[in-house]
Order: C-alpha cells, then sequence, then structure tokens
C-alpha cells in the first residue's frame, strides 16, 4: 500500500539518508514557462514529485555536513534532536499523521501541485493527509504576532523578486518537526523561502530556517525539485490503515495507545 508511515524497518533504513536525486544533467532544458502577465508559472498540467529529504542538515547550503558541521543547535534542540534519534525518530508526528507542515511539507516524497492566481499562489499536497498552503501575494503583511493563530503551515506571504518567489513565513505551531532526522523547531519558527523555475522540468528550492527558540543562528536548506508533466494528484489517506500505530510502543515497552474494548 502507498504510505508513507514509517515502521521501525523502514527508519533504519532512511535515517542516515539525505533525499533522491534531482533531475540529471543530462535531461530536457524546456524555457521556463510564463504565465501572460510574464511571470514564471509554477504549475501548469502536472505536478511536481517532491523528494524525501530525510535529513535537512545533509541540504545545508551554508554549513558542511560532511565535515561534520550541523545546524546550530541550541543544548535543549540538540539533546532533543539525539533523544529523537535513539528511539529511530518512532514519536514523529507525521507517523501519527499529522501535517508536515513547513518547510518540511517540500521534503514530503509525495507530489505536489501550485496553482497561482492572480492574489494568492496555493500548494496541494497529496502526501500529509491531504492539505495544502496559502500564500497571500496581494501585499497584505503579517497580523500582529498576538493576532496569529499559530498553525502548521504558519502565515505566508509573498512577492516576486525577478524570476524567484520569496515567502516570507511566521505563526507557526509546535506540532511538527523540521524534517524525518528529528530536527525540532519551536512557535518562534521563521522561514523564508526563495522558489524559482530555470527551467520546465526542474524547481529549484531554497529555505532559511531561523528559530531562535532552538537555534543559535539561522540555516540555510536548498534542492532542486522535478516536473511530471502531465501527472495528476491521487487521492491517499494517511489515517487509512495506519498499522504503525497498533505497534508502536512508549520508552518503557507498554503500547503507546490503549485498545478499545470490543475491536
Amino acid at each position: 500500500m502507498k504510505h508513507q508511515i514509517k515502521t521501525l524497518t523502514l527508519a533504519i533504513a532512511l535515517l542516515s539518508a539525505g533525499g533522491i536525486s534531482a533531475q540529471d544533467d543530462d535531461g530536457p532544458r524546456t524555457p521556463t514557462p510564463r504565465l501572460p502577465d510574464g511571470s514564471v508559472d509554477l504549475g501548469g498540467n502536472g505536478v511536481w514529485d517532491l523528494p524525501y529529504i530525510t535529513n535537512f542538515a545533509q541540504r545545508m547550503v551554508d554549513r558542511n555536513y560532511e565535515a561534520g558541521e550541523r545546524p546550530p543547535f541550541l543544548p535543549w534542540a540538540q539533546s532533543m534532536w539525539e533523544y529523537n534519534r535513539s528511539n529511530l525518530v518512532k514519536y514523529d508526528p507525521e507517523g501519527f499523521c499529522l501535517p508536515p507542515g513547513g518547510p518540511r511539507s517540500m521534503g514530503t516524497p509525495y507530489p505536489a501541485e501550485i496553482i497561482q492566481n492572480r492574489d494568492r499562489i496555493i500548494i496541494i499536497f497529496e502526501g500529509g493527509g491531504h492539505v495544502w498552503r496559502e500564500i497571500h501575494m496581494d501585499g497584505r503583511e503579517h497580523p500582529p504576532q498576538d493576532e496569529l493563530n499559530p498553525t502548521y503551515f504558519g502565515h505566508s506571504i509573498g512577492r516576486w523578486e525577478g524570476d524567484t518567489l520569496v515567502v516570507d513565513t511566521i505563526g507557526y505551531n509546535e506540532k511538527t518537526w523540521i524534517d524525518f532526522n528529528g530536527h525540532p523547531k519551536t512557535g518562534q519558527l521563521h522561514t523564508v523561502e526563495y522558489i524559482s523555475r530555470p527551467y520546465k522540468e526542474v524547481l529549484h528550492y531554497e529555505a532559511v530556517i531561523d528559530d531562535p527558540g532552538a537555534y543559535n543562528d539561522t540555516w540555510r536548506v536548498a534542492w532542486d525539485i522535478n516536473w511530471n508533466d502531465g501527472q495528476e494528484l491521487q487521492d491517499y489517506v494517511c489515517q487509512e490503515n495506519n498499522k504503525f500505530l497498533l505497534d508502536l510502543h512508549d520508552d518503557y515497552g507498554e503500547p503507546f495507545f490503549e485498545k478499545t474494548e470490543g475491536l
């Protein structure tokens, strides 16, 4: 069954993986599609095949992961990350069918469709429980902090800088992780994403992660996403037949959930 939920076997296999490769260098290079007003068309008749970026730290562009550099953890965040690693990330919120949130949604391996309107951009994700994201493009500002309603994807406002879509997001809740690898985040998370389409077949994605509640500095990640021409999103519901939860045990070896009588 097509399913994103991780069993322990899958966790062992993927814990150190960094994701899948973007389109080969010798792939097609069709000119960037554009809308009638000349702006880059980020969508079209097809979907974006989001890669599985299990460990965002391996995709840092401002630090050398291979040389041993890691995200700039605060002590508690590093301890939490180490704990998540020690138990094979079995408490991953996405494993409970909660939405991936941002920016993890762009590294969760199910297709996504981008729909552009005059005053907003919508990203629809096949995975993560049929969720979507709204980016306001009408020039508005973020609401005051005391008026924000923290959500999985936060409050996003976008603008074009040349052919690059720049998306500023605040107002995240604390119910998700940065990635499958267990990097934590807090409600102070602020992301700035840079999305471009250098040619039809590839979307380039970068994100600056700024979370003073968990990290003592910003860190930046990037990867490419391949276009699948003509494909449509499929009907996938994470909550359906989630057997991972039935076998989940806590740190003391007890079932994480109590079974309901009669079932």
